[in-house]
């Protein structure tokens, strides 16, 4: 930021809320976008996304001082090196994940309440929304496609490296638990020739995994069905993958879709968690992301001993640890079997 010193100094700049939310707010009008196309007063930006003159402009002014925004001698407005962060055709992404209307951006508004949460260990979302965030979701169908889409896009970078990093295609079918609209899903079977796939998920997701599936020409070898991971899941597939969902929940939630996953698995299958392992050396994405999971949700972030402790009570041992991308891939085994899966995919790993 330009303003460094002043009252407050630095202590202030970090506990600021006003410049983030106006950030944010811009991300959600999509201002980098019109300056771009040449939009570049408050006069010519109001009436296109439906804002007040003075107070767009109040904002603009704000955010030249944040160093997101520049302004001419002629009061025209352009991109600073953060604004142009804020196009949605920056490769770097990060537009959609502020945006306030979205599945992210709109929870990342009740760190409001993170007092309440600390005072009583109940998550922050439902004071500041009325309902918990999965029936936030549910309840409107942009914002969970927001949610799917926001998913599948951080997953779609790291698919091929999760895809090469363990043999998928010995494992025969995979049930993807909780798989959103099928991004990963797609990448694996893609990958590996032969395989079959299921996404299992709610309604919603289900609908776009359909037609993502059918997009990609896979439908011959992949479905999807609706369903619930705290119920019990189709049996006897090879693999059951759980893609980001263990962090999602509590230890007793979490515990449930392991045991139904177990269940599935039965004493040939296997359990795959692909996810981030918070262990030392994580630093302030790991405390970040454990505080999202707290608020929105009362989930967690888990180190891998703790992730082999919940398996264990789901009647699973710790199998295999693959890094991939900045991801790894967890197996684990029915707690009778005495060696890790050895199968080999196509590529020969």
């Amino acid at each position: 930021m330009a303003e460094t010193t002043g009252w407050g100094g630095d202590l202030w700049k970090a506990a600021d809320l006003l410049t983030p939310m106006a950030i944010r707010v811009a991300a959600t009008l999509r201002l980098a976008d019109h300056i771009a196309e040449g939009r570049r007063t408050p006069g010519d930006l109001a009436p296109v996304v439906d804002a007040d003159e003075d107070a767009l402009g109040r904002v603009m002014d704000h955010l030249v001082t944040a160093e997101v925004l520049t302004r001419a001698e002629d009061g025209a407005y352009g991109l600073a090196a953060l604004g142009e962060q804020l196009r949605d055709d920056h490769p770097g992404g990060l537009r959609p994940w502020l945006d306030l209307e979205g599945a992210i951006g709109r929870a990342d508004l009740c760190f409001v309440q993170l007092l309440h949460t600390v005072r009583t260990g109940e998550p922050a979302f439902p004071r500041q929304f009325g309902r918990p965030y999965w029936d936030d979701l549910a309840a409107d169908g942009a914002r969970s496609a927001s949610f799917d889409a926001l998913m599948g896009s951080r997953l779609a970078a790291e698919a091929p490296a999760v895809a090469a990093a363990y043999p998928w295609g010995g494992l025969g079918h995979v049930v993807d638990v909780g798989g959103g609209n099928g991004s990963l899903l797609i990448a694996l079977l893609r990958a590996h020739e032969g395989l079959r796939g299921t996404v299992i998920d709610l309604a919603g997701p289900v609908d776009r995994a359909r037609q993502a599936i059918a997009s990609a020409g896979l439908d011959d070898r992949a479905d999807a069905q609706a369903g619930s991971f705290f119920d019990a899941l189709p049996a006897g597939a090879g693999g059951y993958l759980l893609s980001g969902v263990l962090h999602d929940w509590d230890d007793e939630d979490a515990l449930r879709i392991l045991r139904r996953c177990a269940e599935a698995a039965g004493a040939t299958g296997r359990v795959l968690a692909v996810d981030h392992v918070a262990d030392d050396g994580d630093g302030a994405q790991h405390t970040e992301g454990d505080l999202r999971m707290l608020c929105y949700v009362r989930g967690r972030e888990r180190t891998l001993d703790r992730l082999g402790e919940l398996a264990g009570r789901a009647g699973l041992r710790l199998g295999s640890v693959i890094p991939a991308a900045s991801r790894s891939v967890i197996e684990f085994l029915p707690a009778k079997r005495t060696a890790p899966f050895r199968g080999r995919s196509p590529n020969g790993r």
